[in-house]
């Protein structure tokens, strides 16, 4: 068996878990599967991969987004502006509740999502570009590619 590259930090005092079972969760470093562990603990072994995660401080606000180029479910800590998947590296934008705004395609009638503020937004689905700007005649167009 092949030795570390580093050792584990050593604890001099043994981690005993909270007696009233409190648990909370993570997404494992390694193959981003979401991990349990009890809370108080500073970092998390995953079962799958034996990748060791670091726990975030506690008080820390955790938000989850889905990576636009995987659709791998990626947590982070809330008031981030971007955030980079692990598996796929793409760089996705994380924006909270108060900065998207929603409207619903000019043509399928979808739900669409857009950065508050934006002039316009395109539909996944069908392409159609829908006008948002309050100030603009145009409430449609299609879009051309």
């Amino acid at each position: 068996m092949p030795a570390p590259l580093a050792p584990y930090p050593m604890v001099s005092v043994p981690f005993t878990p909270p007696a009233n079972g409190a648990q909370s969760q993570l997404v494992c470093s390694g193959c981003q599967n979401l991990l349990l562990y009890p809370v108080g603990a500073t970092s998390v072994c995953c079962a799958v991969c034996n990748a060791v995660t670091s726990v975030p401080p506690p008080g820390t606000e955790m938000a989850q987004l889905v990576c636009g180029g995987c659709h791998t479910l990626l947590m982070y800590i809330r008031g981030a502006t971007s955030v980079q998947c692990s598996c796929c590296h793409t760089i996705n934008l994380a924006m909270e509740a108060n900065q998207v705004a929603h409207v619903n395609c000019g043509n399928c009638r979808m739900l669409l999502m857009y950065q508050y503020g934006a002039p316009s937004v395109k539909c996944a689905v069908c392409n159609f570009v829908t006008s948002v700007g309050a100030s603009t005649n145009i409430t449609e167009q299609k879009f051309n590619s």
